[in-house]
């Protein structure tokens, strides 16, 4: 049987090491000045582990997968509209909420529309609009066709995280661990390692951004 103190001590062994390699992760960056736009936190925790201001306005929300493709498509005509609050609640959806356009944004960790509308209009002033990188997730709403449609977006730099193999998408990256599921899970959520990791961590995101990187920029 661990005891309380072995516990202890291995906590504390596991997080020393989870420290250190988000330390080596931020050493291979070279592109830090990046906007993620984001369907969900997916896109928020690259910035958090990387220790990287929010230089996006989709922080701590979600945007389900065919709205989300939609407005990544005129992505500056969405940034351009105000966000007005949904009043009544959604089905499944108990946190406020805000419709820019005709695009409903679920504030899931903010305490009130007004703090979720601050906050996305702060950041998004941050946008750097010549280093864009979308990335969506294979859930809300996601059907084979949306994935089909993300695929054709005009960017150069885009992941969706699939929970099974989509060989024939080259923005399609499977994230194993829930090819039973219908959908993808949380990949934000740990695994149940030695090593502290979560499933994001299975997809080189350092790799990703530095693909933006250009000679010169800070």
């Amino acid at each position: 049987m661990i005891t309380r103190k072995v516990k202890m001590i291995q906590d504390r062994l596991r997080n020393w090491e989870w420290n250190q390699y988000k330390k080596r992760r931020y050493n291979r960056l070279k592109n830090k000045d990046f906007t993620v736009i984001g369907s969900n936190c997916n896109g928020m925790f690259m910035y958090y582990d990387l220790g990287m201001r929010y230089l996006t306005p989709t922080i701590n929300l979600s945007i389900k997968m065919n709205d989300f493709v939609k407005m990544v498509k005129n992505l500056r005509w969405y940034m351009d509209q105000e966000l007005t609050e949904v009043k009544e609640k959604e089905e499944g959806f108990k946190c406020p909420t805000g419709l820019l356009g005709d695009i409903r944004v679920y504030f899931i960790h903010y305490n009130s529309f007004e703090e979720g509308k601050q906050k996305w209009e702060e950041r998004k002033r941050r946008i750097n609009w010549d280093n864009i990188f979308i990335v969506g997730t294979e859930r809300d709403g996601c059907t084979y066709e949306t994935i089909r449609e993300f695929e054709e977006l005009p960017y150069q730099n885009k992941v969706i995280f699939t929970h099974v193999e989509y060989p024939e998408f080259s923005s399609a990256c499977h994230i194993r661990g829930f090819e039973e599921r219908e959908e993808l899970g949380t990949i934000t959520n740990y695994k149940k390692q030695i090593l502290k990791r979560r499933y994001l961590d299975d997809f080189d995101y350092v790799d990703f951004l530095n693909a933006g990187y250009k000679a010169g920029s800070v």
